[in-house]
């Protein structure tokens, strides 16, 4: 069964450790899905040349560049829905941390839905195809010392039961996506070819992949959950 988990995992296993501890209010979202090229990531936080020369001194990360702020109103093919007024995109390169996570997810038939921060702490969700891989995957990361905390499981077969945001089609888009590896690195299939298979042109299958992906970061932002433990 296609399974959905929430994974809380400290700043100092992943990235921007040190830009936390610069800037306190520092928040992040992932304008992406991770994988491939340096993703785009909103930034938040005091003001924007703090947050530029926090990350640029974080030994985490890697400023590709500079690109937009909200109040610019830009757009590109990456990028989610836009939050507050005062939050900065930036590309970033992520370092040795965030590659060794997706690899392990990756190998595990996981892809990532979303991933934000605030507070030292990522929030990351991800998709798997069954529990028996969100369990192989839980035991690298335990190996590998990622002291990840798993904060919900969601089987998505029904889509109340796993409190998706998510339309009935957009769902069924995401799991097709993932099912064909869309979302691997490198993925297993084209947008166009997920298209096709989908029987929606380009344009169509692109835009529902973007409202889908701003709809699970916004529930995932709206919503705080307690950790919990993972199945056996």
């Amino acid at each position: 069964m296609t399974t959905v988990v929430e994974l809380g995992i400290p700043t100092d296993r992943l990235g921007f450790a040190r830009t936390f501890d610069r800037v306190s209010t520092f928040e992040f979202q992932v304008g992406g899905m991770i994988g491939g090229s340096p993703p785009l990531v909103w930034t938040s936080g005091p003001d924007r040349d703090s947050v530029r020369r926090a990350l640029e001194d974080d030994p985490s990360v890697d400023v590709i560049a500079s690109v937009a702020d909200d109040a610019e109103g830009s757009t590109t093919d990456d990028e989610t829905a836009v939050g507050p007024n005062d939050r900065w995109l930036f590309r970033l390169a992520f370092g040795d941390g965030v590659k060794l996570f997706e690899e392990i997810v990756t190998e595990n038939d996981g892809a990532i839905l979303t991933a934000q921060g605030r507070e030292e702490r990522w929030m990351v969700k991800l998709l798997f195809h069954d529990r028996e891989s969100v369990s192989a995957c839980h035991e690298l990361l335990e190996q590998y010392d990622f002291a990840a905390d798993v904060c919900r499981i969601s089987g998505v077969n029904d889509l109340a039961t796993a409190r998706t945001p998510l339309t009935e089609t957009q769902y069924e888009t995401i799991c097709k996506a993932h099912e064909l590896g869309y979302f691997d690195v490198p993925r297993g299939v084209t947008l166009k070819e997920l298209a096709t298979e989908l029987g929606i042109s380009h344009q169509a299958l692109s835009e529902r992949l973007r409202r889908s992906h701003a709809a699970l970061v916004s529930a995932e932002l709206s919503d705080r959950s307690a950790p919990m433990e993972i199945d056996p």
